[in-house]
């Protein structure tokens, strides 16, 4: 690649990341702690600029309720920069008149536009004395909704649940829990030994 094609990239990119940064500034959401790789070594293999490191967003809704998320690692979508993909996931959602639900998670995309999050790989949902485990979860503040799916596991002090979706209307507390085939049937296990 020509010393004109990197220079042009570089610029490009350094123009992206200022104009996000300035986007995520004017919509209150507040990035600490970033650190933007910089090397100024010209070799395409080392330059990250669309990575951000100890990555934490705020966001409230209209009615107050509030979402905090936090990534040990986000990278900016380059087709679509409202998308940040992150790593090793944790999420507090501080809902008015409820207790806070906590999230956790390997992995994570995170929409800074409407601030719906899906989680994916080893999802922990705490709430209370509820504790709710899978694989994938899409959640949204917009939605007032949680649909967590693929081998989801619900305990709380008496019960062992085994379902394939648990739906949570975040609002109403309403939950749905099913399996995907009509065939199965959801396992509740007592943890006294009763089924």
């Amino acid at each position: 690649m020509s010393k004109k094609k990197i220079v042009i990239f570089f610029l490009i990119i350094f123009f992206i990341s200022a104009s996000l940064i300035l986007f995520f500034k004017n919509n209150s959401i507040k990035v600490q702690e970033t650190k933007i790789n910089q090397d100024t070594q010209v070799n395409e293999e080392q330059y990250n600029s669309n990575i951000i490191n100890n990555i934490k967003y705020v966001s409230k809704d209209a009615k107050g309720n509030e979402y905090i998320i936090e990534a040990s690692k986000g990278e900016i979508d380059y087709s679509n920069p409202d998308i940040i993909f992150l790593d090793n996931v944790r999420a507090i959602i501080k809902l008015n008149n409820s207790k806070n639900i906590t999230i956790s998670s390997n992995y994570g995309k995170y929409d800074s536009n409407n601030y719906d999050t899906i989680f994916t790989k080893n999802v922990i949902i705490n709430y209370l004395n509820n504790k709710i485990t899978g694989e994938y979860l899409d959640f949204s503040l917009n939605r007032n909704s949680m649909v967590i799916s693929k081998k989801v596991i619900y305990t709380n002090e008496n019960n062992i649940l085994k379902s394939d979706v648990i739906e949570i209307d975040l609002e109403t507390k309403d939950t749905k829990i099913f399996m995907y085939e009509d065939t199965k049937k959801v396992n509740i296990k007592n943890k006294n030994g009763n089924n």
